[in-house]
């Protein structure tokens, strides 16, 4: 702890006069204890605090099961339901295995971390239980991503195989390069080895998180291929619309909810002054980054629902949850170094690189039932390079700690090294993941162990491999397929759609 108390008996009995160094010994011991209570705080608060953000970010699985829910057709519900729950679970005993020592664990090459597997000898001075829950929350939001794009048509055991590989390794060797101060492309390196003496900035993941997730998923879905009647011969893109917008809503504010523990929790620390005896400090920046936070979430929003207004003619709802949910992933790495006002920037950006992003996949005859590669590999991108342009120089000292010269936002006078480090970051990502992912999905496709059968995709994953539906309902794609499991209508009636 900063600005801790100091007391010597030898100055004080000079003070007290003769005979009085009994009296200093107590006057300093009772101080020192003062101080240790001081310290203990100080830990106490930083670790309460980033475990309150640790459970926010893992409050988020629920929203992306709701989210992922509300996105796919009512008979693949149970399927996509079960394998968010397989994230978080497969990803738990992975990341503890093997994931936050590859990430975390201290390297001399900057490439992996060789220490802590299955956390031995933790805590250390500079990690306790709290720092691993918080960066497991991370590693399953990534799988998590991933599980939208090939949503609808994979096998179970592509889920389990993927979601391992991605949560115990993929992510961690990535976030190992961004965030672990040993990492070759870190800004936490010393200040004459950095990355163009900057080192790339990505405060809470557009990269590390969203852009790992999206491409990962953009090769699961690519060598899977698109849903069966996705697209007519002629290419003609034919909508298979999500069953239900209300799990979407409700997946979209879950997923707002959890961000404030997502973008302001990465700080891991709030009581750290900027100002000795003022009252600016860390605890001002996270407020500040909440704030930014939501500007570009809300911007991307509304630039959404209008811009798809003006392209399709509708007012729709779904399209304006993935805008927001695109700004969110967009503002994820400068959150914390840039004004409110280039939030609002980044925000609208993220809508134009989303509906761009989405045109382009129709084109190409990419599907994706969430537009995860889009959401969060489009606009994590687009975060990324807005940092570079952005970021502003007192609030990189503030983060990152004080460093002369340190480059900053090309648009803020700072020169383009940190813009050049940004699209390092960009590539390197890319060229991984398409490495090791795209490699992992061709040979689960080699092995038949990708693409379920299309007499399953047809009759849906729920009653074939699932053992029933999630509701009872009415499926129009195919009257064959009606079940009647008690239902309350008589069979001449028709069930309302869910």
């Amino acid at each position: 702890m900063s600005g801790a108390i100091t007391c010597s008996a030898a100055d004080l009995s000079a003070l007290l006069g003769p005979n009085a160094t009994a009296a200093a010994d107590y006057i300093c011991g009772q101080l020192g204890t003062v101080n240790n209570k001081f310290t203990d705080a100080a830990f106490a608060i930083d670790n309460t605090y980033l475990l309150f953000s640790a459970y926010l970010v893992f409050a988020m699985q629920l929203g992306f099961a709701m989210l992922c829910a509300g996105s796919v057709r009512a008979k693949n519900t149970m399927n996509i339901m079960l394998t968010n729950v397989l994230d978080a679970a497969a990803g738990g005993l992975f990341y503890y295995l093997f994931g936050y020592a590859f990430a975390f664990g201290g390297s001399s090459e900057g490439f992996i971390g060789r220490h802590n597997f299955a956390l031995r000898d933790f805590p250390t001075l500079t990690a306790d239980y709290s720092f691993f829950l918080y960066q497991w929350a991370f590693a399953i939001a990534a799988a998590g991503i991933t599980s939208g794009s090939i949503a609808e048509r994979t096998q179970f055991v592509a889920y389990l195989i993927y979601s391992s590989f991605l949560t115990g390794f993929v992510y961690p060797v990535v976030s190992h390069w961004f965030w672990s101060p040993d990492g070759w492309a870190s800004p936490f390196r010393p200040a004459d080895d950095r990355l163009f003496s900057t080192g790339a900035i990505d405060f809470a993941g557009s990269g590390v998180v969203h852009m790992v997730g999206g491409v990962a998923g953009l090769w699961g879905a690519l060598i899977e291929g698109p849903r069966r009647g996705r697209f007519e011969k002629g290419g003609r893109a034919i909508a298979l619309r999500g069953h239900s917008a209300s799990l979407v809503v409700l997946g979209t504010f879950l997923l707002w909810f959890g961000w404030y523990g997502f973008n302001p929790g990465s700080f891991t620390k709030i009581l750290i002054p900027y100002e000795s005896g003022s009252n600016y400090g860390q605890w001002s920046g996270i407020g500040r980054t909440a704030v930014t936070t939501t500007l570009s979430g809300c911007t991307a929003a509304l630039t959404t629902l209008f811009g798809k207004r003006l392209l399709s003619g509708h007012w729709n709802v779904t399209d304006v949850c993935n805008g927001l949910l695109g700004g969110f992933a967009a503002i994820t790495a400068g959150c914390s170094v840039v004004e409110p006002w280039a939030a609002i920037v980044c925000g609208f950006m993220a809508s134009l690189v989303l509906i761009g992003c989405n045109k382009l996949a129709e084109l190409l005859q990419y599907d994706d039932p969430l537009e995860a590669a889009q959401l969060h590999g489009g606009c994590g991108a687009w975060g990324l390079i807005f940092v570079g342009l952005f970021a502003k120089e007192k609030y990189l000292n503030e983060v990152y700690g004080a460093t002369p010269g340190r480059p900053y936002g090309l648009f803020m006078g700072g020169g383009g090294k940190l813009l050049g480090a940004q699209l390092v970051q960009i590539l390197v990502v890319i060229g991984w993941v398409s490495a090791t992912m795209g490699t992992l999905f061709f040979i689960l496709k080699k092995l038949n162990l990708l693409r379920i059968s299309e007499k399953d995709e047809m009759q849906g994953m729920d009653m074939t491999r699932h053992g029933g539906f999630a509701y009872i309902y009415h499926d129009n794609e195919d009257e064959s397929h009606r079940v009647d499991h008690g239902s309350p209508f008589p069979r001449s009636a028709t069930p309302p759609r869910v």
